[in-house]
């Protein structure tokens, strides 16, 4: 690399190539295509995801909401490319010359975040706008009642938990930008701002998503027309303590970054034990949730009783009066009109959209090995393994790939539940006509 020695010994080949601010502008671009795909492939399934989150576009455009997210992508992708070109032909790879350009990545950030604020009406104006409707509500940890679009929250709320990383990068930029003597095309410095401003940022989607958890707690226990079998809120609880393990991992891997016996009173070998104990059950509370609470599957109760063959769950019928919603779809596999069911396919559900039970089980292996890898990258004194940004870029882009994947499963899921039991779009976890899901969709479970 050519320029100054000092300057060549901070910047790897990645970081030359693409900086930081592209990197974060790539990962927020790539989750509005990965929507788009979501939307597509859901659409073709013929579930119907605005149903869900409750949006109705009051717009006359006869396109398919997953085109218009295209459209959507299309224009934000297209500066960035041209930004990154320019940027690449004023650098050509110069150390002094990245450093130097940083205002060119900085500015196409600020015009991603402006393209969203501005409610150009050729541009999804409706989207847009219930975007920052939400984002807005959630941001304090709000979430609204079922009927007014709680699932989209819920959805939103946890993409901010794997963006949370990126956010965390996005105010090491600004930060560095804004910093007299830094380049926020420089290597990161993620102690800029204070040792604990971007741990704490990191754990800000994780508190929304508890305080969520918490509010939709107090609202079963304190809704006095409950039915006796929708339960006392446990759920919930459990959910938000799932949040909460997060916290643990956060904390202790910030300590051992700024690490001084002085203040912590432990040695680095004990903190570092506590920071493995942590990141276990984070991994391992959230890869069971994601597969037994948000996906409806059976794998675990299958794995604890291996040989007892699933009863069968008390389903509404399609033609039950309290069943409001479509016919099935052609790919709706709902065994309820055979008089002796037999067992879906092993640690998976009766009622599924998706063709093949493998697609399921590739799911389940791939949401397992990224959660591994997600709960390392919450850690904010790793950022320094193998010295490589690309390997740390590499993990924040797995996880958007993980949460692309769970996305359908998680829609899927909320599409069968209010199809199967009657209990109206988008409830989320516990909304049934005073039905019980952990009863109800894994009845396998031994008593």
């Amino acid at each position: 690399m050519d320029g100054d020695p000092t300057v060549d010994s901070e910047l790897d080949t990645f970081s030359l190539i693409l900086p930081l601010p592209y990197r974060i502008a790539f990962i927020l671009v790539l989750g509005v295509w990965a929507w788009g795909v979501n939307l597509h492939y859901l659409y073709l399934l013929k579930i119907d995801v605005p149903s869900l989150i409750k949006y109705s576009s009051r717009t006359s455009s006869p396109l398919p909401h997953y085109q218009r997210t295209y459209a959507l992508a299309t224009t934000i992708t297209a500066p960035l490319l041209i930004s990154l070109l320019f940027f690449w032909t004023l650098t050509r790879g110069h150390p002094s010359a990245v450093l130097a350009w940083d205002i060119i990545p900085q500015s196409y950030l600020f015009l991603l975040i402006l393209f969203f604020i501005v409610p150009y009406k050729r541009l999804s104006p409706n989207g847009r706008s219930r975007f920052l409707t939400t984002l807005k509500r959630i941001s304090i940890g709000g979430i609204a009642e079922a009927q007014d679009g709680k699932f989209g929250d819920i959805l939103l709320a946890d993409v901010l938990t794997s963006y949370a990383k990126v956010m965390g990068d996005l105010f090491v930029s600004l930060c560095m930008f804004l910093t007299s003597g830094k380049s926020s095309t420089d290597k990161p410095d993620r102690g800029c701002g204070g040792q604990y401003i971007v741990p704490i940022i990191i754990s800000i989607p994780s508190m929304i998503r508890l305080r969520q958890c918490l509010i939709e707690y107090m609202r079963m226990r304190n809704n006095p027309q409950k039915s006796a079998g929708q339960g006392w809120g446990g759920q919930h609880l459990a959910n938000a303590l799932k949040y909460s393990s997060a916290f643990p991992v956060i904390i202790f891997s910030a300590l051992q970054r700024g690490y001084d016996p002085n203040r912590i009173g432990l040695s680095q070998t004990g903190l570092h034990r506590l920071w493995l104990i942590s990141l276990f059950i984070n991994s391992s509370y959230s890869f069971y949730w994601d597969v037994a609470k948000d996906w409806d599957l059976t794998l675990f109760s299958s794995l604890l009783s291996p040989n007892k063959t699933p009863p069968s769950p008390h389903i509404l019928s399609p033609t039950s009066p309290s069943h409001s919603l479509s016919p099935p779809s052609p790919h709706y596999h709902n065994h309820n009109h055979v008089s002796h069911q037999q067992p879906h396919p092993w640690g998976l559900r009766r009622h599924t959209h998706f063709h093949a039970p493998q697609i399921y089980y590739t799911a389940i292996a791939i949401d397992l090995l990224l959660r591994c890898t997600w709960s390392l990258k919450l850690s904010p004194h790793l950022d320094h393994w193998n010295d490589l940004e690309g390997s740390i870029f590499v993990m924040e882009l797995a996880e958007v790939v993980r949460r692309w994947v769970w996305i359908f499963f998680r829609v899927e899921t909320e599409w069968v539940r209010a199809r199967s039991f009657g209990a109206g779009v988008g409830g989320g976890i516990g909304t049934g006509d005073g039905m019980d899901w952990e009863e109800v969709l894994l009845a396998d479970l031994p008593r």
